[in-house]
């Protein structure tokens, strides 16, 4: 039974763990139609499933009612070797953060650790052993095609300002765009979701085909019919049919989640509730990763950013005090400065887009804790405040592996 206390927000300490973007180092359709019986504040995919309509509807190994196969109708462009293999590690447990379909720090990581898992060699490459390994989930194709849901379009996507007392004044840091939510949707970025929708169709659509080594096709849909008062016009829109990475493992079964906002916030990451209860946690300062731990058995492992030369990685052993889900923030100039800095501290509403994401991991060293960012493609470059920070689909997936029970080691 987990066993983890859901602490009270203003409980919580979240002042030490803002963005720093100092750089650490070189780096590299299946559509449901539902009628659900309750309203969940978004479409669920069905009654017994209340992940979104694009949902995958399948697990890990791409098992399920509706298994996200290849469109027959809208064949893909090309194959996809290494953005298959970055779906199949993301829907195991091996994040390989932001999926781009190219070889990188992240992807890498997740390679050491499915290989350590799986009692390969460890290279980091997706070699033929590895590739061997990797070939129960072959089934499983690297993108499929969905239609982007029609409320999308109802929804305010609102411009963040830098200054934190503008932030302030915000209801909530939510998405800045459509775009911007697709593609955290999706573990990715825009500009992949624009290479795998030249002119705005799906790749293999008529012919359409992905341009050269990967860049975007620049050519714009309309313009959404969303509520937004962005200054960035969205190359995407509520209604279109569009390719996307196909992740995956992403139910979310009816009753496990006791909060509505979490609720809705794991189906706009595509995180499901079928997550492995672990026993310890393992951050690596130099290796960049949080590895998860059933017993002695690795059953995750992601990229993080953790510490920097002022707010170093608190080394030694922790506990887990409790969640905080889509937490506020206290921005507090002293704290962030090292007591370098005074000013006005400012409490900065919650949201994805919030400088510590949609959940903090609350731990037993003060000001210190484990959470999301609003920029999940520097991850493993950008450092951070002291704690440990990792996309924001990693950390909701997280948070579904950890209780209180859970012990967590930080490492040089």
């Amino acid at each position: 039974m987990r066993n983890l206390l859901f602490v009270a927000v203003s409980s919580l300490a979240l002042v030490a763990c803002g963005t720093n973007d100092a750089e650490d180092g070189a780096a590299t359709d299946t559509t449901a139609q539902s009628q659900p019986s309750e309203d969940y504040g978004y479409e669920t995919y069905d009654d017994d499933n209340l992940a979104d309509t694009m949902a995958s509807n399948d697990d890990a190994y791409g098992l399920g009612d509706s298994v996200a196969t290849e469109d027959q109708d809208i064949p893909d462009s090309q194959d996809r070797p290494v953005m298959q293999a970055q779906v199949v590690l993301d829907r195991i447990g091996f994040g390989p953060g932001v999926i781009d379909g190219k070889m990188g720090m992240s992807t890498e990581n997740a390679l050491n650790g499915f290989q350590e898992a799986n009692d390969l060699k460890v290279t980091g490459e997706l070699d033929e052993a590895t590739k061997t390994a990797l070939f129960d989930w072959d089934s499983i194709p690297a993108t499929r095609v969905v239609t982007i849901p029609s409320s999308w379009g109802q929804t305010d996507y609102v411009d963040i300002p830098e200054d934190p007392e503008r932030k302030a004044e915000l209801e909530r840091m939510g998405y800045k765009s459509l775009d911007e939510r697709l593609a955290e949707r999706f573990h990715t970025t825009v500009e992949v979701l624009k290479m795998l929708n030249p002119g705005g169709k799906p790749a293999g659509m008529n012919g359409s085909s992905t341009s050269g080594s990967g860049g975007a096709d620049t050519e714009k849909t309309n313009s959404s019919s969303s509520n937004s008062t962005s200054k960035t016009a969205d190359f995407f829109t509520a209604g279109q049919q569009i390719r996307v990475p196909n992740i995956g493992n992403d139910r979310i079964a009816k009753g496990k989640v006791e909060d509505r906002d979490w609720q809705h916030t794991l189906a706009s990451l595509g995180i499901g509730t079928d997550q492995p209860e672990v026993d310890k946690i393992v951050v690596s300062k130099a290796g960049k990763t949080l590895k998860a731990y059933q017993g002695d058995k690795l059953v995750a492992l992601f990229t993080v950013s953790s510490g920097s030369s002022q707010f170093p990685l608190p080394i030694g052993e922790w506990d887990i005090v409790g969640e905080a889900y889509n937490p506020p923030y206290s921005y507090d100039p002293e704290v962030l400065s090292g007591g370098k800095e005074d000013g006005e501290t400012f409490k900065l509403p919650p949201g994805p887009n919030s400088p510590v994401g949609v959940v903090w991991i609350d731990l037993s060293k003060e000001h210190y804790g484990i959470h999301g960012t609003p920029d999940p493609e520097t991850i493993g470059r950008a450092q951070s405040s002291g704690c440990v920070r990792l996309t924001n689909w990693d950390a909701a997936r997280l948070a579904g592996m950890v209780s209180q029970s859970t012990q967590v080691i930080f490492e040089a």
